[in-house]
């Protein structure tokens, strides 16, 4: 039988702090073949499209101008600025080359205020973990986890607070409530556990003097 117990939804308690926003500014492409393409990326440009919205727009924009938002952890919310024309964005896919890891093409959503997105933000737990002061090794299972909801309920992360959590318990998905989202993983699956190791076992067994 497992060691793994469950926390009830009171012992999880969050914070709300708004999801960044980061601004990229690109061109409209005319040319969408190959060969334009090619010379694109050869110029340190970076094709892009957007879609989601009233029409499908196809972009380029520098490769440095990705760097904030592809090569860190966290999580934004993307102010396109396409020749002068605004929307906002999140970020869906990112296409490699297989020999150089160079970024080949990236698709955006167009999201509004108005209209619900799914997306994946990262987990952060915040807390000494009761189960560790005994001896036990707090563990996240989920790095991310994929939600629905407004914009302006997207936090920076999903801060969960894992002071309560003891020896051998584990917090999982419908444990967890964030005000104007909604939790698309399995409701079984564990985000994070307090593992019981060797040394916490020999205290729990050791006779008490």
């Amino acid at each position: 039988m497992s060691n793994v117990q469950w926390v009830t939804q009171s012992q999880v308690a969050h914070k709300f702090i708004r999801m960044k926003t980061i601004e990229i500014k690109g061109s409209v492409r005319s040319d969408l073949g190959k060969k334009a393409t090619r010379e694109l990326r050869k110029n340190g440009q970076v094709p892009c499209v957007v879609y989601g919205g009233e029409s499908v727009t196809h972009f380029s924009a520098p490769v440095d101008a990705f760097r904030g938002l592809i090569y860190t952890p966290n999580i934004y919310i993307v102010d396109l600025v396409i020749d002068g024309k605004a929307c906002k964005a999140v970020l869906k896919d990112v296409q490699y080359n297989c020999v150089s890891d160079a970024i080949e093409h990236i698709d955006f959503l167009e999201v509004s205020d108005k209209k619900p997105v799914s997306i994946s933000l990262p987990v952060k737990l915040n807390g000494l973990a009761e189960g560790v002061k005994q001896g036990g090794k707090l563990v996240l299972k989920m790095r991310k986890i994929r939600v629905k909801g407004l914009i302006s309920a997207l936090p920076d992360v999903l801060d969960i607070d894992v002071t309560e959590l003891g020896l051998g318990k584990a917090i999982k998905i419908q444990d967890l409530n964030f005000e104007g989202l909604e939790l698309l993983e399995a409701k079984n699956i564990v985000v994070a556990t307090v593992k019981i190791t060797r040394a916490a076992a020999a205290n729990a067994e050791a006779p008490a003097k």
